[in-house]
């Protein structure tokens, strides 16, 4: 299968699904880790590839260090999704999540705050420049 933008959208539109479906099941108010469980069985459901607690290596000029960042999810391989369980999405949650694509060398990712009445406007799609070198379809 050939990886394209439109590929990396469809599956992001999926995830966001997933998304959807664990927060009417669940609602707001639960910790973070039980929505991660939930978001892999969703995703496994619908046929989708999953890791949980992915370790990408700290690397400092080239040389790895004794310390890892660590995905909550890593979805097909190409799709970096963080979950909170927070107030409110701050610009470090951000910062943070790009920091990851950019690491992991991986097209897009989504941050996803489950603390919320409508879930769909507080998921924060971001793309890397691995994105922008995918053809577009």
């Amino acid at each position: 299968m050939k990886i394209t933008q439109k590929l990396v959208n469809e599956i992001a539109y999926e995830i966001v699904g997933c998304a959807i479906e664990v927060h009417k099941q669940m609602g707001p108010g639960l910790m973070e880790s039980v929505y991660e469980l939930c978001m892999i069985e969703e995703l496994q459901d619908r046929g989708l590839g999953v890791a949980s607690q992915v370790k990408i290596p700290l690397l400092y000029k080239g040389k790895p260090l004794d310390k890892w960042h660590v995905l909550d999810l890593l979805v097909n391989d190409l799709i970096i999704v963080e979950l909170k369980a927070v107030e409110q999405i701050i610009p470090l949650f951000k910062a943070q999540l790009l920091s990851y694509l950019n690491l992991a060398q991986k097209p897009k990712g989504l941050l996803i705050n489950f603390q919320c009445m409508n879930i769909s406007k507080q998921v924060v799609p971001l793309v890397s420049s691995a994105f922008a070198q995918l053809p577009p379809d």
